[in-house]
């Protein structure tokens, strides 16, 4: 006689086929609804790591920052691609920083902009907010610092005859002279792509799913020529540094072009990442949400 608990075999084998179909495959993205909730997650515990911790991630993507911008100075040396075309090839060298800080897992100001999302959905105050923030910031500012002096030191710009020097004091030169609005908007439109980037991270199942996210955003803004706050910390400084072995006299590249760059780029990454993406995504995911 057959147990009359025991579950009949036809519906068993229902059942499995449906989990089977309904189970999401390792090629399957996540749901923009999901990855709203995984962004919210993670921010609210990143908000909560010891300091010690986060501060050492963030110097390790202010490094990782540099070495895409290392890269990008190197390609963009004497490249004689044209003008579209060596944009582009230099900002897929530019990836490099971002899929080191997405892979190998850093703390980088400009993807943290993100945990405006947890904020607006009161999971993380204030306080930790602005916490999280300031200590981030300051890592990756003394990574890329570290980075831009052991660059020059390395003699890495000499390379080419000096050409790699030439280009850097170039691309900070821009940079240190562009007006305050401007700066400011390019800052926004920056961090709107790299935040982007980051969101379609939360989609992927694997490394490989991740570095293709990343490639398309960051190689569009760095072509675009926006602004971003952290690789400008390596950027200005290793220009500075290769105009004093220069002996070049370049208008506002100094300390104070420097701070005059960063304020504005820095205002527009947290507008653009915060704002066109964090706060876009919360209203239409996780708003009216326990």
């Amino acid at each position: 006689m057959t147990d009359q608990t025991e579950t009949p075999k036809p519906f068993l084998e229902e059942k499995r086929r449906h989990e089977r179909r309904d189970k999401p495959a390792i090629f399957d993205a996540y749901t923009p609804a999901k990855m709203a909730e995984r962004v919210e997650d993670i921010g609210r515990n990143k908000t909560r790591m010891k300091p010690v911790a986060v501060l050492t991630l963030a110097v390790l993507a202010g490094a990782f920052i540099s070495f895409g911008a290392m890269f990008y100075t190197v390609v963009m040396t004497n490249s004689g691609l044209g003008f579209g075309l060596g944009r582009m090839v230099g900002g897929l060298a530019f990836c490099l920083g971002l899929i080191l800080v997405v892979v190998g897992g850093a703390e980088l100001f400009t993807g943290n902009v993100l945990i405006v999302m947890g904020w607006a959905h009161r999971k993380v105050t204030t306080g930790a907010l602005a916490r999280s923030w300031a200590l981030v910031y300051i890592g990756n500012l003394i990574g890329a610092l570290a980075m831009a002096a052991m660059a020059h030191w390395s003699g890495f710009m000499h390379m080419s005859g000096d050409a790699v020097a030439t280009t850097a004091i170039k691309v900070a030169s821009a940079k240190v002279n562009l007006p305050f609005d401007v700066a400011f908007i390019r800052g926004v439109l920056c961090n709107a792509l790299v935040c982007l980037a980051i969101w379609l991270c939360f989609a992927a199942r694997s490394v490989t799913d991740k570095i293709l996210a990343i490639i398309f955003p960051i190689t569009a803004f760095v072509a675009l020529g926006f602004e971003h706050s952290i690789a400008n910390m390596y950027f200005i400084p290793a220009g500075i540094l290769a105009s004093g072995s220069s002996g070049a006299e370049i208008s506002n590249l100094d300390l104070s072009g420097f701070i005059n760059n960063l304020v504005p780029v820095t205002l527009g990454n947290i507008v653009g990442g915060g704002v066109f993406v964090a706060l876009s995504y919360y209203i239409v995911y996780l708003r009216g949400k326990k």
